[in-house]
């Protein structure tokens, strides 16, 4: 039963973050604006994904390793349309 949990709390927590970028990649695809999006610190969370990724395959954890893996494609996107639209590529 406890690894039943276990697998639930896991799969919650990898939903919850793949998600959670999916709003702001909207916002900045349709606005065409990243303005409000920190470099900074979406280089900070790309870098985090990356390492997370790297520790899950290293340690056969594939359930870390595919959720950071998602939410690194995410945290990219977002990092990728700021670069873009701040160069005015986008318009």
């Amino acid at each position: 039963m406890s690894d039943l949990i276990a697998n639930a709390v896991g799969t919650a927590a990898a939903l919850c973050s793949i998600t959670s970028f999916a709003p702001q990649m909207i916002k900045i695809w349709k606005e065409r604006d990243a303005s409000a999006v920190s470099l900074k610190t979406y280089s900070l969370t790309v870098t985090c994904f990356v390492l997370w990724t790297i520790y899950g395959v290293m340690t056969s954890a594939w359930p870390v390793a595919v959720a950071n893996a998602c939410a690194l494609v995410m945290a990219a996107g977002v990092l990728g349309m700021k670069w873009r639209f701040s160069r005015g590529a986008g318009s």
